[in-house]
């Protein structure tokens, strides 16, 4: 059907040049409208051509379906679930990626600052600190 198509848009470009060159002086509001008029029909062409082969890729699926539940009844086959996949944690696109909130960008930067003795300084201390309230919390003066 395309290729019918485009026999036509080709022929009627080529009577319109052979008309011009011969001299057709009048009838340009005529050939014009000739024009707009093929214009849509091809594109009403192009598009119930379109509908057709949706339709046709649409049936094909539901015969395929309907065989696949003949298998699936047959072995006592369960369907799967349709998992949707999960997008990659960085897109390729950096513009694209996701915003941070402040809060984030905060423990991220506190991340970076610690180094392994920071870190392990910081859990003594809170051991310590726990330790400590403890004991306070056992011994009481008088």
């Amino acid at each position: 059907m395309a290729a019918f198509v485009a026999k036509q848009m080709v022929g009627n470009k080529l009577n319109a040049v052979k008309a011009g060159a011969v001299g057709g002086d009048g009838d340009n509001e005529d050939d014009k409208e000739k024009e707009e008029e093929a214009e849509r029909e091809r594109q009403e062409a192009i598009r119930e051509a379109e509908e057709r082969r949706k339709e046709k890729h649409r049936k094909m699926e539901e015969e395929r379906e309907k065989m696949r539940q003949e298998i699936r009844d047959k072995y006592n086959i369960k369907k799967k679930e349709e998992i949707q996949e999960q997008p990659p944690e960085e897109p390729e696109n950096p513009l694209m990626r996701k915003k941070k909130t402040p809060e984030e960008l905060a423990r991220e930067a506190e991340e970076a600052d610690q180094d392994e003795f920071t870190k392990l300084k910081n859990t003594i201390e809170t051991q310590v600190n726990e330790l400590k309230s403890q004991i306070e919390s056992k011994c009481s003066l008088q």
